[in-house]
C-alpha cells in the first residue's frame, strides 16, 4: 500500500497500527452510532422519531459489546507478540473511553427528549418525586406488573452477578438480599390515555429503584446491575446428518446466555468500592464497568414508539407521516393474473420501502395459484415471525407444487425464529434445506419455474434485503424481477448446487461469494484504474453498509492515485480514509442516517459499464464466510435509472449526509446546491409520482399504477 507522507495527530488514535492508513473498524462503528444519536438530538426530526433513534443507539451498543467488543477481547487475549498486544490494548482503551463519553451524550439526549416530549404530553419518567401523581401511577404499575416477577435471592456474593444471563438485571439490596429480574420482563412500561392525549413511560430500573420500598424497609435506593456477555458463536453444520442440525443450533443458542462477561452496567446506589471489588472478583476490567446513561432500559423505548396509536401521532412535529407506498398495476391483487405475461416483456425494479413489498408477496401468491408454475424455490435468511411469505409457501406445497426453501438457521439473533419457520414449512410439505459447513447462506433469491406447452420460463427475483415484510417497511433495499434467461439459468444452478451442499461456481451473469465476488470486485476496480491511466473517463460508486476489507481499500487507494473518481456511500464502519493528499485525493465518503435504515448495496464501475446489486458488504465475512449473490443490472432502462436518478439522489443529499474527513472524523456536508436535498424524501416523491420523467416510467403501465394503503 502506498503510504501518505503526513497524518494529522488527531487521526492517530483511530488507526489499528500507527502510520497505516486504515481506521479501526470498531472505532469507525462507534462513530456511526454517534451519527445515530445525532438524529435523536436533531430538532428537525419529530419527537417520536428522536426517541426511536435514542433507543436504537442503545440497542446498537448492546450488540456491539456482544459481538465486536467480545471479538476484540478474544483477539487481545490471543495476541502472539508484544506489538500486536500493544496495538490491540490501545484500541481496547480507546473504545472504552469513547463508549464512556457516548454514555454521557446519551444521558444528555434523554434529558433533552424528556423535556421535548412534555410538549406533546409524552412523559418519560426517569425520576419521579415521592407522592406526586406520577409516583403513585408508577407504584401501581410496579405492584401489578413488576413485583410478581421478582425472584428473591438471599446471601449475595459477587459470584451471583456471574450467574446472570445475557442482558439480565440484578437488584442489590445488601449482603443478605438481592433480586433477579426475569429477562422477559419489559424494559419499559407505558400507559396511553387517548381521552387525555397523554402517554406515560416508566423505565423498569426506575420502577425498581423507586418502589421496592413498598415491600421492604429500605434506607437507601437499591443498586441495579445489568450484564452483557459474549454472544457470538461459530457453528459449522454437518454436510450429511441434516436431521441433527436444528437440535445442534438450538443447543448452541444457549451458549450466548452464558458467554464471557464483556460489560457491567450500573444504576442507583452501591456501597463504597462495591463495583471495584465486583470487577476484581469477576475478572473484569474496571473500565468495562459503565454507568447507565440515565437508565439501563433505553432499548425499551423502541417498543413504546411503535405502539403509539395513529390518531395520537398525527400532531405536527410529533411523528413522521405515513409513508405513501406504490405498486405497479401488474402486481395488484386484482390484476396479477397477467403478471407473468408482463414479466415476459419487461423487468421491474423495486426500491423499498417506497415501493410496496406486497408486490413480492402478490407475485409469490400468483405463482402458488398458477397451474403453469411447477416449482418455487427461495432462500430465507431473516423473515418476520408471522410471515405471509411462509404462509404462501405452505399453501403452494399443499397445492402439490414443488417448493424448496434454503433456510439459514444461523442468522444471528434470529435462530429461534428460523427454527420455528423451518418446522412450519416442513410440516406443510416444503422441502427445507439448511446452510452448510461454515458458510452462512446470505443470498436473497427466489426462482419460479413456469411451463406453458413446451416452453419453460424461469422468473427470478433478486434482492439486496431480506424476505421480511416488517423490515421491508424500515430498511431501504432494491430488488429486481426478471425473466432474463441467463439470470434464470444461473438461479437454477445456484439452487441445485446449494441444495446438494456444494459451493456454486461457473455462472453466466451472477457473481457469488465465497469463490468469485472478491476477485471480481478487485478486477473491476483495476479496470477503472487502467482506464484512468489511459486517459479515459473512470469512476467508481459503491454503496455498502460497511467497508473494512483491506485489499479492496488498497485497490481503491491505487485507483484514486491513478485519477479514478470514487464516491462511497457507507452507512456504518468505514476503514478507508478519504481526501489524503497523495493517497486518496479522489475519494469521497458520505454516510446517510435517516428515517429508514440504508441497507441496499450497489457497486457501479462506469468505464466497464457494469453495475451489481447485492446483499454483500465489502467485508471479509461477506467475501469469504458467506454464500452471497451479486446480480447485474442488465436492463438498459433500469441501468439508466440507477446511474442518472438513484445514485445522484444519494450523492446530492445535503440534509442528512455526513462526510468523512481526512482527519478521520465525520462532518456535515456543506456547500453544493442551495436547495435542500434529502435523499429519502426525494425517493418517496419519485415513487408517489410513479417515477414519471425517469427511465422507470413506462407509458403502457402508467395507467395501471396504484397507490395501495400504507
Amino acid at each position: 500500500m502506498t503510504e501518505p507522507k503526513i497524518f494529522l495527530p488527531t487521526l492517530s488514535y483511530l488507526l489499528p497500527k500507527p502510520g497505516r492508513p486504515l481506521i479501526h473498524r470498531d472505532l469507525s462503528w462507534i462513530q456511526f452510532n454517534d451519527r445515530v444519536l445525532a438524529e435523536a438530538r436533531s430538532k428537525s426530526n419529530p419527537v417520536l422519531s428522536r426517541m426511536k433513534f435514542l433507543s436504537i443507539s442503545a440497542s446498537n451498543l448492546d450488540e456491539f459489546f456482544m459481538i465486536r467488543f467480545a471479538s476484540l477481547m478474544r483477539g487481545l487475549g490471543a495476541a502472539k507478540n508484544d506489538e500486536s498486544r500493544e496495538n490491540l490494548a490501545r484500541v481496547h482503551a480507546t473504545v472504552l473511553e469513547s463508549v464512556r463519553k457516548f454514555g454521557v451524550r446519551q444521558n444528555k439526549t434523554l434529558e433533552i427528549l424528556r423535556k421535548a416530549g412534555e410538549q406533546y404530553r409524552v412523559y418519560l419518567h426517569v425520576r419521579t418525586q415521592k407522592d406526586s401523581p406520577e409516583f403513585h401511577q408508577g407504584r401501581r404499575i410496579f405492584e401489578a406488573k413488576v413485583l410478581p416477577q421478582l425472584v428473591t435471592k438471599n446471601e449475595f456474593s459477587y459470584g451471583c452477578i456471574g450467574e446472570l444471563s445475557n442482558l439480565q438485571l440484578l437488584v442489590h439490596i445488601n449482603k443478605d438480599l438481592w433480586f433477579q429480574i426475569p429477562r422477559a420482563t419489559p424494559a419499559v412500561f407505558y400507559e396511553i390515555d387517548e381521552t387525555k392525549d397523554r402517554m406515560d413511560v416508566f423505565f423498569l430500573d426506575e420502577l425498581l429503584s423507586s418502589h421496592l420500598d413498598s415491600m421492604l424497609p429500605l434506607r437507601d435506593k437499591p443498586g441495579i446491575l445489568r450484564v452483557t456477555r459474549d454472544a457470538d458463536f461459530t457453528l459449522d453444520l454437518p454436510d450429511n446428518d441434516t436431521e441433527s442440525i436444528p437440535d445442534l443450533v438450538q443447543k448452541n443458542i444457549s451458549i450466548r446466555d452464558k458467554g464471557r462477561l464483556v460489560r457491567l452496567q450500573w444504576n442507583g446506589s452501591f456501597p463504597k468500592d462495591f463495583l471495584a471489588e465486583a470487577c476484581d472478583q469477576l475478572k473484569l476490567d474496571i473500565r468495562q464497568c459503565l454507568r447507565a446513561p440515565g437508565t439501563l432500559c433505553l432499548n425499551g423505548l423502541f417498543g413504546f414508539v411503535a405502539s403509539v396509536p395513529d390518531r395520537m401521532g398525527r400532531r405536527a412535529g410529533f411523528q413522521n407521516p405515513h409513508l405513501k407506498i406504490t405498486m405497479p398495476g401488474p402486481f395488484r391483487e386484482d390484476r396479477r393474473k397477467a403478471l407473468f405475461e408482463s414479466l415476459d416483456h419487461i423487468d421491474f425494479l423495486f426500491h423499498q420501502p417506497y415501493d410496496s413489498f406486497d408486490a413480492f408477496i402478490n407475485w409469490l401468491k400468483t405463482a402458488s395459484e398458477d397451474p403453469a408454475v411447477t416449482m418455487i424455490e427461495q432462500t430465507i435468511y431473516r423473515t418476520d415471525s408471522d410471515s405471509r411469505i411462509v404462509e404462501v409457501l405452505k399453501q403452494a406445497a399443499l397445492a402439490k407444487k414443488k417448493v424448496r426453501v434454503m433456510l439459514e438457521l444461523r442468522a444471528r439473533f434470529d435462530e429461534s425464529n428460523n427454527l420455528k419457520v423451518a418446522e412450519a414449512l416442513s410440516k406443510a410439505g416444503v422441502e427445507v434445506k439448511f446452510g452448510f459447513g461454515n458458510l452462512k447462506l446470505h443470498a436473497k433469491v427466489t426462482l419460479v419455474t413456469r411451463k406453458v406447452g413446451e416452453k419453460t420460463t424461469r422468473f427470478t427475483h433478486l434482492s439486496t434485503g431480506n424476505y421480511n415484510a416488517k423490515t421491508a417497511r424500515q430498511y431501504t433495499d432494491i430488488s429486481i424481477f426478471t425473466s432474463n434467461a441467463e439470470i434464470g439459468d444461473d438461479a437454477r444452478h445456484f439452487f441445485d448446487s446449494v441444495y446438494k451442499k456444494e459451493v456454486p461456481t461457473s455462472f453466466k451473469q451472477l457473481v457469488t461469494a465465497p469463490i468469485k465476488l472478491h476477485a471480481r470486485m478487485r478486477t473491476l476496480i483495476k479496470a477503472e484504474t487502467d482506464a484512468a491511466k489511459a486517459g479515459r473517463p473512470a469512476r467508481i460508486v459503491a454503496k455498502v453498509n460497511a467497508l473494512v476489507d483491506e485489499k479492496i481499500i488498497e485497490d481503491l487507494y491505487v485507483a484514486s492515485q491513478a485519477g479514478v473518481k470514487i464516491d462511497l456511500i457507507v452507512r456504518g464502519a468505514c476503514s478507508l480514509i478519504p481526501g489524503v493528499k497523495g493517497l486518496s485525493d479522489n475519494i469521497r465518503v458520505i454516510s446517510i442516517v435517516d428515517r429508514f435504515l440504508e441497507h441496499s448495496r450497489i457497486y457501479w464501475f462506469q468505464s466497464s459499464g457494469v453495475m451489481y446489486l447485492s446483499s454483500a458488504d465489502w467485508m471479509p465475512r461477506n467475501f469469504f464466510s458467506r454464500l452471497e449473490i451479486a446480480f447485474p443490472v442488465l436492463d438498459p432502462r433500469l441501468y439508466k435509472f440507477m446511474t442518472e436518478v438513484l445514485i445522484p439522489g444519494y450523492l446530492h443529499d445535503n440534509t442528512r449526509a455526513r462526510k468523512l474527513t481526512p482527519r478521520g472524523v465525520w462532518a456535515k456536508v456543506s456547500g453544493g446546491p442551495l436547495v435542500a436535498h434529502r435523499a429519502q424524501w426525494y425517493f418517496e416523491e419519485l415513487a408517489t409520482g410513479h417515477y414519471k420523467n425517469t427511465p422507470l416510467f413506462d407509458q403502457k403501465l402508467f395507467k395501471e399504477w396504484t397507490q395501495p394503503k400504507s
